[in-house]
């Protein structure tokens, strides 16, 4: 095993390009599904093939790939899981995100070296269990999220280096009790707890109280509606070394069916973070990404955090985006000042674009010019994913994302 006090910044990796994009802004690892088996069936996941072209790639870059196989399974199920197990096995895979015991056997038995990770939705939450998992076979285990920091540091204390701690600290939060929740199951028909939630917990509400001659009366806190279990997103960015120091080494971002540019930037803040980088600047790039007010969650033991905040946002159903992703950069000619880029929304000639790239992120341009790739100038990019040539008097390399301010 390596190095216990090893940090790992671990990444959401929805699809291929999402990967590709979380191991160029910095990631440690990746997590994905295949396209059975996984707890985010609404992701796009990965094929048995994918996986094991992206393991490849990953391994080139010394970034570690953990594939879900945390669904809650059936005894028809089971059938068709030694083959996925094995093929992931084959396929070089670092470790499985697994929560239920009949995979733990299984794996014993058709790939008995590769790594078991214990899903956060077994909400390991004391000492004893994790001894207990530990002696299944269990190599890290995720933490449930309604831990504190001090309750994570005494579990540390009294458990052997060989089993490792993964904890989220930034993305999505569920209301419920470690993700264990049947509203989708009841009120839209799709399990939440066999990869297809609805997410009910974000829809707004209607409170309404019985009056004296009884009638109903309407309840709302916005015109919206009410947003009774709407959490906030979790972001623990100003607390990390106090997550290191509670003896946590794996830094988990939630987000598997994210866009690539929540992906990058959350990344690349976290990144540097954990590189030493000025804070007032990761600070900004995590207000600009897409997200729901922030809360540190449960992990410093109270509901009013640093954000001057509570866990649930019950007035607001809405995301905060003042940023729209308008382009992936293909290539650089410095010579010319020109970029290859893939648009993927619309801009204009004379729009200012702000440059998102690996620890760099002050530097933006006016564009020049948009050329297709037959020369003929435009004075816009409308078409979504369309090659385009574009004016760029600042440096790019291939993976940088170029965005527009919205609001």
């Amino acid at each position: 095993m390596e190095n216990i006090n090893k940090i790992e910044l671990l990444a959401p990796a929805g699809n291929m390009e999402r990967l590709m994009t979380a191991i160029h802004f910095g990631a440690d690892a990746v997590y994905l599904g295949t396209t059975e088996f996984s707890l985010r069936n609404l992701a796009d996941n990965f094929t048995l093939d994918e996986i094991a072209y992206a393991v490849k790639y990953a391994h080139e870059r010394n970034v570690k790939v953990y594939v879900t196989v945390n669904a809650f399974m059936r005894d028809e199920e089971l059938e068709g899981l030694p083959s996925v197990i094995a093929a992931l096995d084959a396929a070089g895979v670092d470790a499985l995100i697994i929560n239920d015991p009949s995979v733990i056997r299984i794996s014993k038995r058709v790939a008995p070296k590769l790594a078991l990770h214990l899903s956060t939705q077994a909400n390991t939450l004391n000492t004893e269990a994790a001894l207990f998992w530990h002696e299944q076979g269990i190599e890290r285990i995720v933490l449930a999220r309604e831990l504190t920091l001090a309750q994570i540091k005494n579990m540390r204390s009294k458990l052997p280096n060989t089993l490792e701690l993964e904890a989220f600290v930034h993305g999505a939060m569920c209301v419920s009790y470690s993700g264990r929740c049947l509203l989708s199951n009841y009120i839209a028909g799709r399990d939440c707890n066999r990869g297809e939630c609805a997410q009910p917990c974000r829809w707004s509400y209607e409170v309404r109280e019985r009056g004296s001659n009884g009638e109903y009366f309407t309840l709302i806190s916005e015109r919206e509606g009410s947003f009774i279990l709407n959490s906030r997103d979790m972001c623990m960015v100003e607390h990390l070394d106090e997550i290191i120091d509670s003896g946590i080494i794996s830094l988990k971002i939630e987000g598997r069916m994210k866009s690539i540019l929540y992906v990058a930037t959350v990344v690349n803040a976290y990144r540097m973070a954990l590189d030493g980088c000025d804070m007032a600047a990761v600070r900004n790039e995590l207000a600009q990404v897409s997200h729901r007010p922030y809360t540190t969650g449960f992990m410093l033991g109270n509901y009013e955090d640093s954000f001057g905040s509570e866990l649930m946002a019950t007035n607001s159903g809405g995301y905060i985006q003042d940023y729209q992703i308008s382009a992936v950069v293909l290539d650089y000619d410095p010579k010319q000042g020109i970029a290859h880029i893939e648009q993927r929304n619309r801009f204009f000639v004379g729009d200012e674009l702000i440059i998102l790239s690996p620890k760099d992120v002050g530097r933006s341009f006016t564009v020049g010019f948009i050329k297709n790739d037959a020369g003929y100038e435009m004075d816009s990019a409308p078409h979504a994913c369309e090659s385009l040539y574009i004016g760029c008097s600042e440096s790019v390399k291939p993976g940088d994302i170029l965005r527009k301010r919205t609001k």
